[in-house]
């Protein structure tokens, strides 16, 4: 079972959503870097449950505990342990699912490839295991922050609900005004009055999230097997629910011709290259051209719903399955976060073997 992600900046993670607690250990985060904690707890209360009224009600106050790798406030360059405890587990919940494969989730797989599973709430498989890269995720920001980089995420579409085309316009510092998340506060609205529709029919619906990486420096990437656009879709496709990456104009470029698509280069009025647009979504390569980093995940629906659903038991009997407790009815909003942890953890993690593998400081 893989837990750890990155190559010098890494992340294992560890713990179930119905354990003791879950955490992780930070190794290779440079030294001297002032932890801002009220940030890093922001970070994950934006993920943690029970903050809107379109997320699953279950409480949980998601405080992380540092157990390691920290001296008066600032990463000693040694390993940095965390952990958050779990307090409302209510476990009790999911013993109706003890003998049953519930639909799109985890249990059949695990089941064939331990030979044994955590059904309450998927043990391992449940995106609880996602605090781990928030935590991950906020220390890196700190650490990006230095360098001038930001990391933006936002709900670009929730079910038949999107955004213009323009989103790349949009005032992103109206992220946060929304349980949304979505920076256009009326397309915002009618995807918060979907949701609710789609949760009082007792189903689920998904969407997409944006990010765009802005000041990213030139050259971050590895070829040829660890470009940058191989490294997110690596690492995005790794989160609960995503079904699909895409980056700059990523599917939708196929209608196009060369000659509409390419970016060409031209000199700013500082003397030095860019290019004049950007379908390339800051990627050329495989490396960043200095352009903005913009990509896009596909989260599928929650698949627990309320809604009756064929399913087969443990003992092979075919049932009906109305499943009940708490859960999102779309994963999308709180999945903003996790989406932003990601990339910085990828951004840095290249930016650091980048400075490893050259003598230029990037």
């Amino acid at each position: 079972m893989s837990n750890t992600f990155g190559k010098i900046f890494r992340l294992t993670s560890f713990g179930e959503s119905h354990g003791v607690a879950v955490g992780g250990v930070i190794d290779g985060c440079p030294a001297g870097i002032i932890l801002d904690n009220e940030f890093i707890q922001n970070e994950l209360n934006r993920r943690r449950p029970g903050q809107s009224s379109i997320s699953t009600p279950r409480k949980e106050l998601d405080k992380v505990e540092f157990l390691s790798g920290i001296f008066n406030g600032k990463t000693t360059g040694q390993p940095i342990g965390f952990l958050v405890k779990n307090e409302q587990q209510r476990s009790g919940d999911y013993e109706h699912l003890k003998t049953l494969y519930r639909p799109s989730h985890a249990d059949y797989t695990y089941q064939q490839k331990y030979g044994i599973r955590d059904y309450r709430g998927g043990g391992r498989s449940s995106a609880r295991e996602t605090i781990a890269r928030v935590v991950a995720g906020a220390i890196a920001k700190l650490v990006l922050k230095q360098k001038g980089i930001e990391i933006f995420a936002y709900t670009s579409q929730i079910g038949n609900i999107s955004l213009p085309n323009s989103a790349l316009d949009l005032s992103l510092e109206n992220i946060e005004s929304n349980i949304v998340r979505c920076p256009n506060s009326v397309v915002a609205q009618q995807m918060i009055e979907l949701v609710e529709v789609v949760r009082a029919e007792g189903d689920s619906i998904g969407g997409i999230v944006s990010c765009c990486i802005k000041n990213m420096p030139i050259g971050i990437g590895e070829p040829v097997f660890d470009k940058l656009s191989a490294r997110l879709a690596y690492a995005m496709l790794s989160i609960n629910a995503a079904k699909g990456f895409e980056y700059g104009l990523g599917f939708e470029g196929v209608n196009q011709k060369g000659s509409e698509q390419n970016d060409s280069f031209i000199l700013n009025e500082h003397q030095k290259v860019q290019t004049r647009t950007n379908n390339s979504g800051g990627i050329q390569g495989g490396l960043s051209n200095g352009e903005d980093v913009y990509f896009r995940v596909a989260f599928k629906p929650t698949a627990t719903i309320s809604k009756k659903q064929t399913t087969v038991t443990t003992d092979g009997e075919m049932v009906e399955l109305k499943a009940y407790g708490r859960h999102d009815p779309c994963v999308v909003p709180r999945a903003v976060p996790i989406v932003e942890a990601m990339a910085a953890i990828t951004v840095l993690d290249l930016i650091l073997i980048a400075q490893k593998d050259s003598l230029n400081d990037c």
